[in-house]
């Protein structure tokens, strides 16, 4: 009897010892895998974000690059990019993101109006980011614009203030007479630009008229004739502008015509002097905003439209001098 009752004893204990090791162990598998960047996730997350860019050009390619840069910087190796290019085509647009709604990706960045308007009408469920953006309410065709858009949609605009755009032209061209409005009129946001600035230049006196081009295809007929009847053109934050400079900028110098461009890649491009926001501030924005749904579980719907934090006057020295532009003081020379 005492000899099975020691039997039974020792049992005891091994089995005590064999439940003390597995619980330990478990603890330690959890302590391992549940804490996060910021404690309140699974460390083993990583979360895939698909970036459908509109069109490659300066002002959307630093947006992106903000973007990666935050978020790489607050994540590290636990959020993966999948960035893909349009090529300024909308049906681009919605093939590249139904490709990510098919990949079930935790978040989308629509830099471009397109890219947005692509992404937010194939999913309803994944959180929607918009960059790059002049205008929400027309983008989502919201008429009671309150600032949230009460779905899976938020982001940044990159809406410098019009009216202080239409300021700067009167300080640097007080004489002028006819200003000309240059833009695609494919692109809604270019029209809104248009539109509200429109009243801005009026007040100064000026006869302000539109050219609109559909494409890239008839950018340089329409651009020479808007050259040729007016003192000095006006380019709002258009993504066909902004990717043919070139071609807008060999006819503008060849009519000795001064350009105000909405922002600084298509003032380097092609005119004189520019009221901008840094799009690569508007990219960390909207990485910042990422950061709060993907960690924090920031409802999205309830997140109000971001700007650019600064804006700063800025020239082309060396297009100035060539079209004998002066420029007032408090200016910033656009570095080449």
């Amino acid at each position: 009897m005492k000899k099975s009752k020691k039997i039974l004893t020792m049992g005891l204990a091994a089995l005590t010892a064999l439940t003390m090791s597995i619980s330990m162990t478990g603890c330690g598998n959890s302590d391992s895998s549940v804490s996060s960047v910021d404690g309140n996730s699974d460390n083993s997350k990583v979360y895939n974000i698909g970036i459908c860019q509109l069109i490659q050009h300066e002002a959307l390619d630093a947006a992106t690059k903000g973007f990666k840069d935050t978020l790489t910087e607050k994540l590290g190796s636990k959020v993966k990019f999948d960035e893909q290019n349009a090529q300024g085509d909308s049906a681009n647009c919605t093939t590249i993101c139904n490709q990510f709604v098919s990949s079930n990706v935790d978040l989308i960045l629509g830099n471009g109006t397109a890219a947005l308007q692509a992404a937010y009408t194939n999913t309803d469920k994944i959180p929607v980011l918009g960059t790059s953006i002049t205008d929400y309410a027309t983008a989502l065709d919201i008429k009671d614009w309150t600032g949230v858009s009460n779905m899976n949609v938020s982001g940044t605009s990159d809406l410098a203030p019009l009216e202080e755009q239409a300021k700067m032209l009167n300080e640097i061209f007080p004489d002028a007479k006819n200003v000309g409005i240059l833009y695609c009129s494919a692109e809604a946001n270019s029209k809104y630009q248009a539109d509200t600035i429109t009243p801005f230049l009026e007040k100064f006196g000026y006869k302000v008229s539109s050219y609109t081009f559909s494409d890239s295809n008839d950018i340089a007929a329409i651009a020479k004739d808007a050259c040729d009847k007016n003192d000095v053109l006006y380019i709002p934050t258009d993504n066909t502008a902004a990717n043919n400079t070139g071609i807008i900028n060999n006819i503008a110098i060849a009519a000795k015509t001064p350009i105000i461009a909405g922002e600084e890649g298509i003032c380097k491009g092609c005119g004189v002097a520019t009221l901008s926001i840094s799009y690569y501030e508007l990219g960390q924005k909207t990485g910042e905003m990422a950061y709060d749904i993907l960690v924090n579980g920031k409802d999205i719907s309830k997140m109000e439209i971001q700007s650019a934090p600064n804006v700063t006057k800025m020239y082309d020295a060396e297009r100035c001098k060539e079209l004998g532009v002066k420029i007032p003081d408090g200016y910033t020379a656009i570095k080449k």
